[in-house]
């Protein structure tokens, strides 16, 4: 397995903290995260996941590019039944297999995941949308329901923003300073919850997640070729699905949502403007335990 940027986690586990960490400290430390385990996936690749709930239907989560199992679990948070939450190859405690990686690589991961959870249906952000899309795409019966928020585009024509914030963010964490690693994630908050109680706290747990679990460079490769090759395979989805997306956003653009939208036969929402999980986060929970739990 390839390193990530940093030192490597002992035994597979996440990294220590650095003991020249710079930046603002806070006398009070954030909160431990809920325990987590390490799965081994059919291809072999191990990857840290969390299950809460009880009871069926089972929900599978798919978080976004340097996004983490804290991220996706809003979403499910009024969802009924099990819920599993899982780090991508390259993320948290997930290995980092050799690459380059594919979406195909990526729609491998989901698809393990679910198929040990028994998921009958799923939630893909951004890019863990396109990894859901690419499994669909390739096995259509899959999943009953599926919802996809602020779809990522599939043609492997990325946004000069969205190029631009992996690059910075995957420097950031290759530094290992947490002040040049909170610059980074504090140009994805809205300017409305910068300097609040809320918007510290992320800053601070996202800071520590970064130093200690690092974020693989490999996920700089997966745009070397389109997410899905054959969009119009999707067409080929029975299921139910809800598509949602956001006016205004740089990084998913809403013609995107649009067009998943018309493939899929699903619902579209479109919010009027970007960081929902921030701005309209009851609105957008409510919409997804909604659709899923009908």
């Amino acid at each position: 397995m390839r390193k990530r940027f940093g030192p490597p986690p002992p035994d597979g586990g996440p990294r220590s903290q650095r003991v020249d960490r710079t930046g603002p400290r806070s006398g009070r430390p954030t909160l431990p995260g809920p325990a987590t385990e390490l799965v081994t996936l059919p291809s072999g690749v191990r990857v840290e996941q969390l299950t809460t709930g009880t009871g069926e239907p089972m929900t599978v989560f798919a978080h976004g590019l340097a996004g983490d199992i804290g991220g996706t679990r809003p979403l499910g948070s009024a969802v009924t039944g099990r819920r599993t939450f899982f780090q991508f190859r390259g993320h948290g405690r997930s290995d980092v297999p050799p690459g380059p990686w594919t979406f195909g690589d990526l729609a491998g991961d989901l698809r393990g995941v679910a198929d040990l959870a028994g998921a009958t249906r799923a939630v893909g952000v951004s890019m863990g949308a396109g990894a859901l899309c690419r499994l669909l795409a390739e096995t259509p019966d899959r999943f009953e329901r599926v919802v996809l928020y602020l779809p990522a585009p599939l043609d492997g024509r990325r946004p000069d923003a969205a190029v631009q914030r992996l690059d910075r963010l995957l420097a950031s964490v290759e530094s290992g300073e947490a002040a040049m690693i909170a610059d980074a994630v504090e140009s994805e908050l809205p300017p409305s919850v910068r300097n609040t109680p809320a918007g510290w706290s992320y800053l601070r747990q996202r800071v520590e997640q970064l130093q200690r679990d690092g974020l693989a460079p490999e996920l700089a490769t997966l745009w070397t070729a389109p997410a899905v090759p054959d969009v119009s395979l999707l067409k080929a989805f029975h299921g139910r699905a809800l598509v949602l997306g956001c006016r205004d956003d740089e990084i998913h653009p809403v013609s995107w949502a649009e067009r998943l939208a018309e493939l899929l036969g699903a619902d579209l929402h479109v919010y009027d403007r970007p960081a929902v999980l921030w701005t309209n986060r009851n609105d957008l929970r409510d919409r997804v335990s909604t659709f899923l739990n009908a």
